[in-house]
């Protein structure tokens, strides 16, 4: 895959992957508008390769569903806010955007669990008195930690009883 087709694809993957085109005419429609906008950004340079790829390396270490939902909700974001200092005269800057603000709608639980993860990484571990709130939610979180664990062990054990056959 070249460096020109990684929008397409991760735009493809998020849509599919939510189920909002199993229509192959809206695909090719995309990705009309989306060659456009890579004309636009004149997108063949040869800087363009540099570093390798920006989302779609990201997007093999997530693996479960909900994990998925939150990666492609921020991914879905960072591409809308690069679309915001486009020419939205254009009509396939206007498409593309429309498609992609209906997909945010559509992943907000994921945009809401992606701050949430950006709040915990902005804590001040050093304050001695957020010190002294995370000492006292400790257990809580070693109940919480427990609970998904053992929830995780009972589903494996379950789905390897079943398929004994």
């Amino acid at each position: 895959m070249t460096c020109q087709t990684y929008s397409f694809f991760v735009l493809s993957v998020v849509m599919i992957y939510f189920g909002r085109f199993g229509n192959s005419l809206i695909l090719a429609q995309l990705q009309n508008d989306i060659d456009q906008l890579k004309a636009d950004f004149n997108s063949s340079h040869s800087d363009v390769a540099d570093g390798g790829p920006i989302f779609t390396a990201k997007l093999s270490d997530w693996t479960e569903r909900n994990e998925k939902r939150i990666i492609l909700s921020q991914i879905v974001s960072m591409y809308l806010e690069m679309l915001e200092n486009t020419d939205k005269s254009k009509a396939h800057v206007r498409h593309i955007s429309e498609e992609l603000y209906t997909l945010k709608n559509s992943l907000s639980d994921g945009s809401k669990k992606a701050k949430d993860l950006m709040d915990l990484a902005k804590i001040q571990m050093s304050d001695l008195k957020i010190q002294r709130k995370a000492v006292n939610e400790l257990f809580s979180v070693l109940l919480k930690l427990e609970e998904t664990s053992s929830s995780l062990k009972r589903k494996r054990s379950q789905s390897q009883w079943r398929c004994r056959c």
